[in-house]
């Protein structure tokens, strides 16, 4: 059974950067695409980027295109989420989930629906 556990969230000031990681364990995270989600108070989750299983496409939500990159080092069983030039409106809790049908190019519902294993999220506050 795979398990996923979100690091690196924190408090950072409008125009700063955090790298979030999304760390495997129980299964070999190289088998599964990983996407990465948020949700902000009051609102409902929603998808952020994806990676594909051998990371060869990734997918971005219009909100985060060219701050956002997403990145995976299956060797080490990881996927991380560096993030720049934040803004306020980045604020929320981010969550890591992976799924082996996930992230498929050529099938836009899988990109950010369809996710089986979940982490507990991390808290991300960009203010000043």
């Amino acid at each position: 059974q795979l398990q996923v556990v979100e690091s690196g969230g924190g408090l950072v000031q409008p125009g700063g950067s955090l790298r979030l990681s999304c760390a495997a364990s129980g299964s070999n995270l190289g088998y599964f695409a990983v996407g990465w989600f948020r949700q902000a108070p009051g609102k409902e989750r929603e998808g952020v980027s994806c990676i594909s299983i051998a990371g060869y496409y990734t997918n971005y939500a219009d909100s985060v295109k060219g701050r956002f990159t997403i990145s995976r080092d299956n060797a080490k069983n990881m996927v991380y989420l560096q993030m720049n030039s934040l803004k306020p409106e980045d604020t929320g809790v981010y969550y890591c989930a992976a799924d082996t049908l996930a992230c498929d190019k050529g099938d836009s519902e899988s990109y950010y629906s369809g996710y089986e294993d979940w982490g507990q999220g991390t808290q991300v506050t960009v203010s000043s």
